[in-house]
């Protein structure tokens, strides 16, 4: 009917609404989706209880899909002479529709409205019974977060079928209380449906229910991976069943996942998306219990289900988000992220759609680099976590807040670093096992904690290591920043070895002279350098330059870009690699 009354066919869409409150004779009309209402809604005997409540103030409209013959019959009923009281419709497993010429009034009157059925809904014996028996007590705080740390990149591994998702854990009061509860079983309550048609596109029809004795951490992990794959055969033939010749089905990975004792996952596209099906999934649950307090839930048919995740008014608003950017979906995690190339590695990672974990020892420094990269790119886009490479514990600590906050990790980029010059007779043992513990042992760390998740999440990786060029040729008054150096480019060919059965490619981004915001270069580490080629400190700078073939000058956004090169499917088939971002110096050429 819309598009028929366009004066110009190449204008945005109208929304569905519009003709709702053009049938409503009032100048303001709220459509909202309460709890408390849709409880009423989408219990089985709905409009009597509705009817027992608001009486004639009250008109009902049984279900029907939003549209023309909706709002007409909403028109209707508010302009019917015959029910001069009526101040509200509910709409059957769907809402509630106000109006008022005031919009003051009309907003008072939905929110009275609302706590009429709050009150209401809460006098009822059902709702001291609903979910009220526990079947499975939640674990304790730090056992579930112990257990969800392992489990979420096995969640976002086996959901990410159609394109990487990213994973976010919930463990609310409310949802523990409804994953555990029995009489009537949160599973068999939870497959019914969606509590409202316009969660479906980001809940699905239905979650994935997995049931868990809070025992056998193994056994959760090989029946979350069958049971996922599960959802997806299923979803694959509710689609086939319903689906019209050009439809194209969506993700058949499940969007909600519930498990007794631990709590709920939620994925999507991103991070945003995850929180926004969390959210309508608390909202659900608090629906569905409404339901039960008065009798029993009831919901959409499946077909009917279908119709509305594949309404084609309901894509329509999916083709407004942007298009998805190189990265989208990924998780980057890098070392040395509050400065330098780490820090234009963040930017650059997180500009090209990745979710991205600023790691440093300098916290402070993180944070920063996360707020900007969060008021840049949106919320949860950036998160900084305190980690020195050289503690084991630090490092395991910094995956284990990546995979609670994300799912997982998909690039990995290991960059921490300092540097220091003296002659080998001038090289304390301290001082030596100083560089090896960050440029040697915290690589083996960061990389080995990576490792873990890959295999948990079985999509793959890369892993990149900024090295130097001071790894391939030597130099004097360095010998325990080169060799440690040397050493990272050959963990990196090791570890690529060891990665290929996992999908998981290393390569080595070789950088040389990156001063300007480089943190290696405090401490002296400009004025040895300079001494050590014979120039001034306050022409460093100059001097690198014009050693270089390309007489040129390299930056951190430079070395960031063949960071991103490593990290994307450019080079997917790319790994043991070894990539000079240096202008061009001729010993370090790779032979």
């Amino acid at each position: 009917y819309l598009s028929q009354c366009l004066i110009g066919l190449n204008l945005p869409r109208q929304s569905i609404e519009t003709l709702l409150h053009a049938f409503i004779p009032a100048a303001h009309t709220d459509h909202t989706h309460p709890d408390a209402v849709i409880s009423l809604a989408c219990s089985a005997d709905g409009e009597n209880w509705a009817r027992k409540l608001y009486g004639e103030r009250m008109a009902w409209v049984p279900y029907i899909r939003p549209g023309f013959t909706l709002s007409k019959w909403i028109g209707q009923a508010v302009r019917d002479a015959s029910r001069p009281k009526v101040e509200c419709v509910v709409m059957g497993k769907h809402g509630l529709v106000t109006w008022d010429d005031d919009p003051r009034a009309c907003y008072d009157k939905t929110i009275r409205i609302i706590q009429e059925a709050e009150d209401f809904i809460a006098e009822q014996p059902g709702a001291r019974t609903a979910f009220a028996v526990t079947r499975a007590p939640a674990l304790a705080p730090d056992r579930r977060r112990e257990i969800v740390a392992q489990i979420l990149p096995v969640v976002r591994g086996a959901a990410s079928v159609a394109g990487r998702m990213v994973a976010r854990y919930d463990d609310s009061p409310d949802v523990l209380g409804f994953v555990g509860a029995d009489a009537p079983a949160a599973g068999a309550v939870a497959a019914v449906g969606a509590a409202c048609p316009d969660h479906l596109v980001h809940t699905k029809r239905i979650p994935l229910f997995v049931d868990w004795d809070g025992a056998n951490l193994q056994s959760l992990i090989s029946n979350l991976q069958s049971r996922v794959a599960q959802y997806v055969r299923d979803y694959e033939t509710y689609f086939h069943e319903h689906a019209a010749p050009n439809d194209k089905m969506g993700n058949p990975a499940p969007r909600v996942v519930l498990i007794p004792g631990l709590g709920m996952i939620t994925t999507g596209k991103d991070a945003a998306l995850a929180q926004v099906s969390a959210d309508l999934y608390h909202r659900a649950i608090a629906v569905m219990r409404g339901a039960t307090a008065l009798d029993r839930f009831v919901s959409l048919t499946e077909a009917e289900s279908f119709a509305i995740e594949y309404w084609p008014l309901e894509l329509y608003k999916l083709t407004l988000r942007p298009p998805d950017r190189e990265l989208a979906g990924r998780i980057a995690f890098i070392t040395g992220g509050a400065s330098g190339i780490g820090r234009a590695a963040a930017f650059r990672l997180a500009a090209e759609g990745a979710h991205v974990v600023i790691a440093d020892v300098n916290a402070s420094g993180a944070e920063t680099v996360a707020a900007e990269i969060v008021k840049k790119h949106g919320t949860k886009r950036g998160l900084a976590v305190a980690c020195d490479v050289t503690n084991e514990a630090q490092v395991a600590e910094a995956f284990r807040q990546t995979a609670l906050t994300y799912g997982g990790v998909d690039i990995v980029v290991s960059n921490a670093g300092l540097a220091a010059s003296a002659p080998v007779t001038e090289t304390s043992r301290a001082e030596w096992d100083r560089i090896y513990d960050v440029l040697a042992t915290g690589y083996f760390l960061v990389s080995r904690e990576a490792f873990k998740i890959w295999q948990a999440q079985g999509t793959g990786g890369s892993l990149i290591f900024v090295a130097s060029k001071n790894g391939l040729i030597g130099s004097k008054n360095a010998a325990a920043y080169n060799s440690a150096k040397a050493a990272e480019i050959h963990l990196a060919r090791s570890l690529a070895e060891e990665g290929g059965a996992l999908g998981a490619r290393v390569n080595v981004v070789n950088p040389d002279a990156v001063v300007q915001g480089s943190g290696i270069w405090d401490a002296g580490w400009r004025e040895a350098r300079a001494k050590g080629m014979g120039v001034p400190p306050d022409q460093l700078e100059e001097a690198y330059r014009q050693r270089t073939t390309l007489k040129t000058n390299v930056y951190a956004e430079d070395v960031a870009e063949a960071i991103l090169f490593f990290a994307s499917d450019r080079s997917a088939k790319t790994t043991g690699g070894i990539l000079n971002v240096d202008g061009g110096l001729v010993a370090a050429y790779v032979r």
